[in-house]
């Protein structure tokens, strides 16, 4: 779904969150006081905080930054800009994975990337709703076209979350860590998370698209929802702005040459930095398989990425993706 042009344009006037008077508004759009007034509803229904106070007019109640392309491209480096072959931005959307699996099947070519304002029916692992709300965080997924088959790419979702940890990183991000098999996370409160959609035959080709998403900016009536403690990028860097082009930009740094590429080396390559960021390594933690749940520690990822887990009795096991839900044990 896109925004009509004159509520995209009241959007861009008032994402600076300071007061617009209804006089400048409807002189700049060309619209009469009544429309400002009718548009102003519909940007209210996208979930947008929008106050209207006499005598002062519209503001936002907090500044916004709209996702641009012409921004984000112009933040990438020589690599991805080879690499990148369309960039979509769609204001509201059911997903940005659903929107790649609909032009994968007309023809979008590898290096294909979808972003949006807000999604619908974002979704996470195991099905799990995926809080969307409108420009404050960050919704990207990309296309990928490899001739191996889905067995071939084994342990992938594992190296886009070095991918992730690296652009955080070159945005200053500290104290970051990855727990597996998909989540970014900050002192134990979920950042983000990466999902992998493999579509194909098993000898090859095969299709894959990328998910990412990423809290910028989330706000606590956004996240009842979230079922685990949480963060985002703004609290994480000390309630500093983020630019959510920027970081966008970074994750495109990151992410395209690894997709390129990983087909050839495998998550060999990526082990040893993925452990660098296993931030359940040597913790205690609990390990649950369908209704069973397991007490144990956590030792790190074996060389295919099957999680190593030692249970209370010391008998240790490996498990794949897909299989478990993990859960930092209660101290």
């Amino acid at each position: 779904m896109a925004l009509k042009s004159v509520q995209k344009n009241l959007l861009r006037l008032l994402a600076d969150g300071q007061f617009h008077s209804g006089r400048e508004l409807s002189d700049q759009l060309g619209l009469s006081r009544t429309a400002i007034w009718n548009h102003s509803k519909e940007l209210k229904k996208l979930g947008l905080e929008l106050h209207a106070v006499t005598g002062k007019g519209y503001r936002l109640h907090q500044p916004l930054e709209l996702l641009d392309a012409d921004l984000i491209r112009s933040n990438l480096n020589r690599v991805a800009v080879n690499h990148l072959s369309r960039l979509d931005i769609h204001d509201v959307t059911d997903s940005t994975s659903g929107q790649l699996s609909s032009a994968s099947h007309l023809g979008a070519g590898s290096g294909t990337v979808c972003l949006a304002e807000s999604q619908t029916g974002g979704r996470g692992r195991l099905g799990r709703k995926w809080v969307s709300p409108f420009g404050r965080n960050i919704y990207l997924s990309l296309l990928w076209h490899y001739e191996v088959g889905p067995a071939e790419l084994s342990g992938l979702s594992l190296a886009v979350g070095v991918a992730v940890m690296r652009a955080l990183g070159k945005e200053g991000a500290v104290e970051i860590g990855l727990k597996w098999p998909n989540d970014i996370f900050w002192k134990k409160k979920k950042l983000g998370g990466v999902l992998i959609e493999l579509m194909g035959d098993a000898l090859g080709p095969c299709t894959v698209i990328v998910g990412i998403g990423l809290n910028v900016d989330l706000s606590e009536s956004s996240a009842e929802e979230i079922d685990q403690p949480w963060t985002d990028l703004g609290k994480l860097m000390g309630g500093s702005p983020v630019s959510r082009n920027r970081v966008t930009a970074q994750l495109l740094n990151e992410l395209l040459p690894i997709l390129e590429n990983f087909d050839q080396v495998g998550l060999a390559h990526y082990h040893d930095e993925w452990s660098k960021w296993d931030c359940l390594a040597e913790e205690k933690a609990i390990l649950r398989l369908g209704k069973k749940t397991i007490s144990g520690t956590a030792r790190g990822i074996d060389q295919s990425g099957l999680l190593i887990f030692e249970e209370e009795s010391g008998e240790r096991k490996a498990y794949a993706s897909g299989e478990v839900s993990l859960r930092t044990a209660p101290e």
